[in-house]
């Protein structure tokens, strides 16, 4: 995993409430345990027609949405099942945060340990961002994960919540597991300890 660092991008708008994981990566792609290729199923009955071929009025099939690596979702994104593949697609295509009014919470977890930043802001400000886009387009927006801050077309900026354990792992670049690793040192001064421990109390 590379660090999360500061970025401005221009925002994907899809603002449907409760857009499930099926419809973020439908069923049938899930035969896969690789991250590969994910990015050209995403949301993928939305973006294909029957025979497979792009849907020129879709989002992600325009400019605008391939430029994006902010997707401005509606209300309860990532409700449904709690299939992993959800995030592997969304940071495949390109995307790097996701900004809504709420997520499931099973699909916020996932997004976090793939390095795809959940981003809760308040209703109006979800308006506010929708607006912008709609008259321009080409709207930016900065993301801050260190001060957990979005800054919004306008200049204007609000804070977001964000697990501390989850936030400091995305910073360092690293999962679970490589945090663990990390502590080596630490883990290794404290087995050299352990065996000490256990055989006082094996002798009481």
């Amino acid at each position: 995993m590379e660090k999360f660092t500061t970025f401005t991008s221009r925002l994907a708008p899809l603002a449907i409430d409760n857009i499930d994981t099926d419809q973020i990566i439908p069923a049938r792609f899930l035969k896969t345990i690789s991250k590969a290729g994910l990015g050209d199923q995403l949301f993928y009955d939305w973006r294909y027609d029957a025979a497979g071929n792009p849907k020129p009025d879709f989002l992600l099939n325009r400019p605008e949405g391939r430029q994006a690596q902010v997707l401005l979702a509606g209300d309860n994104f990532g409700c449904g099942s709690s299939r992993e593949h959800a995030p592997w697609a969304l940071t495949q295509y390109g995307f790097r945060a996701v900004i809504s009014t709420s997520f499931a919470d099973i699909f916020r977890g996932n997004a976090l340990k793939n390095s795809l930043l959940p981003i809760v802001i308040p209703a109006e400000e979800h308006k506010k961002l929708l607006a912008a886009v709609a008259a321009n387009p080409a709207a930016t927006v900065t993301v801050d994960l260190a001060q957990q801050k979005l800054t919004l077309p306008d200049g204007t900026s609000v804070t977001f919540p964000v697990d501390s354990f989850a936030k400091e792992c995305m910073l360092q670049g690293v999962d679970e597991l490589g945090y663990i690793l990390k502590q080596d040192v630490a883990i290794s001064a404290f087995e050299k300890k352990r065996p000490l421990t256990i055989n006082t109390l094996s002798a009481a």
